[in-house]
C-alpha cells in the first residue's frame, strides 16, 4: 500500500510538471490520480497508536471508504486544496500538523496571499466556511450508519464459530479506527471553527467591512451544524 501511495504521488507531480493539473470538476483530484481506498490511510493514522503488523486485515466495505472520503476534506487545512502538493495530501503522503494545525495559520495564509480587495478576502473566508456547512451533513449521515453497522459487527463476534485471535482483532482494529476518524473530524470542525473566528476578527480590525456581518452569520451557521451533530 505504502509503494502505491508513493508511485501515485510522483505521478501525481509528474502530472502537474506536464501541464494536465491535479484537480478536475469541483476540486476533486483526478481520478487517474487516485485509487478506491485513497483515504485508506486515515484509519490507521487516526489510531495514533503503535503499529501494528497483522498478517491480514479486513477490506474496507463501501461505506467505510465513504466516510474516510467524507472525512478528508474536514480535516485537509482549507488553505491547503488546490496547491499543488494537496494531491499529496490526498494519499496521507509527507507531515502534517498532529491533529490540528494552529489556530492562527488559517488566518496568516489569509493575510499572505494577495487579493485584489479586502471584499475578495473577506469572500474567500465566507466561501471556506460555507463549504464546511455543505460538508457536515453527508459526513455525519455516513458516521452514524457505519457506527450502526459496527455495532452490530462487534456483537456479531460472539457468534462467529471457530474465531481466530486474528480475525477477532483485526475487526476491533477497524471499528476502532471508524470511531477514531469521527472523533478526529468532531476535533477538527471544533479547531477550524476557532480558526476561521481568529481570521474574522483580525479581519475586523484591519480592514472593517459590512462583509464582516455576512462571514459571522456563516460562522454562527457552521457552529450551529456542529453543535447539532455533538460535535
Amino acid at each position: 500500500m505504502i509503494d502505491r501511495l508513493h508511485w501515485l504521488a510522483v505521478a501525481a507531480a509528474f502530472g502537474l510538471l506536464t501541464g494536465c493539473g491535479t484537480y478536475g470538476d469541483f476540486g476533486r483530484v483526478r481520478p487517474s490520480l487516485v485509487n478506491d481506498d485513497t483515504h485508506a490511510w486515515m484509519g490507521p493514522a487516526a489510531a495514533r497508536g503503535p503499529a501494528t503488523n497483522l498478517a491480514w486485515r479486513h477490506q474496507l466495505t463501501e461505506e467505510e471508504r465513504t466516510l474516510r472520503d467524507l472525512a478528508y476534506p474536514l480535516i485537509e487545512p482549507p488553505y491547503d486544496r488546490q496547491r499543488w502538493y494537496s494531491v499529496l495530501g490526498e494519499l496521507g503522503v509527507g507531515s502534517r500538523p498532529w491533529p490540528y494545525p494552529d489556530r492562527s495559520a488559517y488566518a496568516s495564509r489569509l493575510f499572505v496571499t494577495a487579493y485584489r480587495s479586502q471584499t475578495a478576502r473577506y469572500n474567500r473566508l465566507i466561501e471556506d466556511i460555507r463549504n464546511d456547512v455543505m460538508r457536515i451533513d453527508p459526513f455525519f449521515s455516513s458516521a452514524r450508519y457505519v457506527t450502526e453497522m459496527d455495532r452490530k459487527r462487534e456483537k456479531a463476534l460472539s457468534y462467529v464459530s471457530n474465531l481466530t485471535a486474528e480475525e477477532r482483532d483485526n475487526t476491533l482494529q477497524r471499528i476502532a479506527e471508524n470511531r477514531n476518524i469521527v472523533r478526529w473530524v468532531q476535533g477538527s470542525l471544533h479547531e477550524r471553527t476557532e480558526s476561521y473566528r481568529v481570521a474574522l476578527e483580525r479581519m475586523v480590525i484591519a480592514a472593517p467591512s459590512p462583509v464582516a456581518v455576512e462571514a459571522e452569520r456563516s460562522l454562527t451557521l457552521l457552529q450551529q451544524r456542529i453543535t447539532g451533530y455533538g460535535a
